[in-house]
């Protein structure tokens, strides 16, 4: 999952981002709303988390811009503001959610979560391709009846080609979903990832899934006969 935050203390973004990752976020930061704007007009994320008070363009300003646009990516928005009429212009201006600051880590992801089922509740929850299973709730992956154990990266990348069954994903696709934008990555290392992902998943079955496109990408998917 890709997350943006827009936060202008330095102090405040560095500690949410660090939580994020350590619960298996990818995330990138913007210290302004202009700079926001233009990453997420830029990139695809799943979630935006967003300051009322930035320098500038504040979160309002930037939550209505977005909505404009077409962007209707879920927004939670953050501020010290707590009245019912503020509350009320947060959400009027497109956010999909609202937070009081000062806030406990554990809420904050907890709303992101419930933010993210949400959008998805078009989408299956737990996600099938043939024998391989994948749970965003428990991050459980199994393949038939046998467990399988993956690094954060493996599982993001893993996610990212079941979410996109049967289409051939880019190296700059996944390297864009599965690593922050402060990160050099080489195809090489995309690759490595990958190689790694489909022998856990691949192994012990009879029929691999997982593709490779020679000088593209990869594709999730039985082979075609």
């Amino acid at each position: 999952m890709r997350v943006l935050l827009i936060e202008d203390d330095r102090k405040a973004a560095r500690l949410l981002s660090k939580g994020l990752q350590e619960e298996g976020f990818v995330v990138d930061v913007a210290s302004t709303g202009e700079g926001g704007e233009e990453q997420a007009a830029l990139n695809e994320y799943d979630v935006v988390i967003l300051d009322w008070l930035l320098p500038g363009r504040d979160g309002l300003a930037v939550c209505r811009a977005l909505r404009v646009s077409g962007n209707s990516t879920p927004i939670l928005m953050l501020t010290a503001r707590d009245s019912v009429s503020d509350r009320v212009s947060g959400l009027g201006t497109g956010a999909d959610d609202y937070l009081t600051k000062p806030f406990a880590f554990d809420e904050l992801l907890a709303r992101i979560r419930a933010l993210l089922r949400r959008s998805r509740t078009a989408q299956p929850v737990v996600l099938r391709v043939a024998d391989l299973t994948l749970d965003p709730v428990t991050r459980r992956v199994a393949r038939g009846s046998l467990v399988v154990t993956l690094t954060p990266k493996e599982y993001a990348i893993l996610e990212v080609l079941m979410r996109n069954v049967g289409q051939v994903v880019s190296r700059t696709r996944l390297a864009e979903r599965v690593w922050d934008e402060a990160s050099e990555v080489l195809d090489n290392l995309v690759d490595a990832h990958v190689s790694h992902l489909r022998k856990k998943v691949d192994r012990e079955a009879s029929a691999p899934l997982i593709q490779t496109i020679r000088g593209v990408g990869y594709r999730l998917g039985a082979d075609e006969p």
